[in-house]
């Protein structure tokens, strides 16, 4: 006879267990249903202005007009003069910079800012609020915003909460209690947890101080120094990072420049594609898999500025001079267009622009990634949702149900990036909107079964 399970025992180590898989499930409820943003843009605070995102984008329609007027011409300056949707490539590309040429912009009071006397720096906080609330009122600001502050080290702490402070109060009282939607605060330069439980209280107190609805203020965390990846405990402090944000933590973005830095690379190879930069996103990744954290990798800081000087009003320029800066512009386009992409193949689908330039290459090495072999991956999911619980072989490719889920995301990601439409995503699918809406491929297939 096999003895019976002690039921008194079991029946503890289900509650045990139930309580383990419940906490497991709100800690990892998935991928965040909202839009995610493709990028954030960084500009110094002492000169952000209410209608800086429409000038900006029109200068990056210029560079688009002037370096790239044709689809050939943008091929061969990205090294994709024979992907298969060049034309499309282009056309979207111009479209975005007419409609929404930035996502997400960042009003930097730290690297992009630099140290300046107190006095100037409170006149800059409340300037940038006042701008804030007027570019809210004329609709000229992107769909997310926010504010990078200054470290919260000993020596910058103070000066930090204070310009937080000063844009906040000055922003609420200007737009009669409310804040641009999807508002948030960036924290550069963590370095040990307290710095996090420090954020949270900050907020906090803001939101009593302000009238604002508990939870209503979110932040990101920078990740730009090796202690963050791995403490002198031998513990990765991100996962951390996640349990004391007490739910406000929204992003999480990588400081390539500060990260190599900090790691003993030197200037010649600091660079996004470095493999200790990597390492460090992996890390991330990891860490934050399945919370809803959004991840954003870094930058690029070669800008596509060309060599010589062209005056609107002056003569034109010779003909070498003029070819000198296409050069210098399609050389940088494609060293931030390779970087986007090796980002996008490591998963990372938000990164850093510094340049209205360089959106040109941001927007076409979404829509080239999203468009490379979409036609057979719509083929791939609509064959493996069509047999439900059957795996299926489509040419040489096997799938299972995790690359059911995949194929999904690539088609979530390609939608939230504006390189497809949903029509255009419906169609090569053969899935509804709301399957698409609904975001599983586990619920997909529990429907349809």
């Amino acid at each position: 006879m096999i003895p019976s399970p002690d039921q008194g025992l079991l029946a503890e180590a289900s509650a045990a267990l139930r309580e383990a898989n419940l906490a497991f499930a709100r800690a990892h409820p998935g991928e965040s249903p909202g839009r995610q943003p493709v990028h954030t843009v960084y500009g110094g605070a002492q000169l952000f202005a209410a209608d800086s995102v429409p000038r900006l984008g029109a200068l990056a329609r210029r560079a688009l007009d002037r370096y790239a007027p044709d689809p050939a011409t943008l091929g061969r300056a990205l090294g994709i003069a024979d992907h298969p949707a060049l034309h499309a490539i282009h056309a979207r590309v111009g479209e975005k910079l007419a409609r929404e040429p930035i996502e997400d912009f960042r009003i930097d009071f730290e690297d992009g800012y630099g140290n300046r006397p107190d006095a100037e720096e409170d006149g800059h906080a409340v300037l940038a609020a006042r701008e804030v609330s007027k570019g809210m009122r004329d609709g000229t600001l992107p769909p997310f915003i926010g504010i990078r502050v200054k470290p919260l080290n000993e020596e910058l702490r103070a000066r930090s909460i204070r310009t937080l402070d000063l844009v906040m109060t000055a922003l609420v009282e200007g737009t009669a209690g409310g804040l641009p939607d999807r508002w948030v605060v960036t924290i550069p330069k963590i370095t040990v947890l307290e710095q996090v439980e420090f954020t949270v209280t900050a907020l906090s107190q803001l939101e009593r101080k302000l009238g604002l609805a508990a939870g209503a203020l979110r932040f990101e965390a920078m990740v730009e120094t090796p202690q963050i990846i791995l403490g002198a405990d031998g513990r990765s402090l991100l996962p951390r990072l996640f349990e004391a944000s007490d739910g406000r933590l929204r992003g999480a973005h990588f400081g390539t420049y500060d990260y190599t830095a900090g790691v003993n690379i030197t200037a010649a190879h600091q660079r996004m594609r470095h493999p200790a930069c990597d390492f460090a996103k992996h890390a991330m990744q990891v860490a934050f898999a399945g919370t809803g954290v959004w991840l954003s990798d870094g930058s690029t800081t070669v800008l596509p500025v060309p060599v010589h000087r062209e005056e609107a009003a002056g003569p034109p320029l010779p003909d070498a001079q003029r070819a000198a800066n296409a050069a210098g512009v399609h050389a940088a386009w494609r060293l931030h267009f390779d970087d986007v992409r090796h980002s996008l193949a490591g998963g990372f689908y938000q990164g850093w622009d510094l340049h209205p330039a360089q959106l040109v290459p941001r927007f076409a090495a979404l829509y080239s990634f999203f468009l490379d072999g979409i036609e057979a991956a719509g083929v791939r999911l609509r064959n493996f949702v069509g047999k439900a619980a059957q795996a299926t072989l489509v040419g040489d490719v096997f799938d299972d149900a995790a690359t059911g889920q995949g194929l999904l995301n690539f088609f979530l990601r390609g939608l939230n990036a504006g390189a497809i439409t949903e029509a255009e995503a419906l169609a090569m699918t053969g899935l509804t909107a709301e399957e698409f809406r609904g975001r599983s491929f586990v619920g997909i297939m529990r429907a349809r079964a």
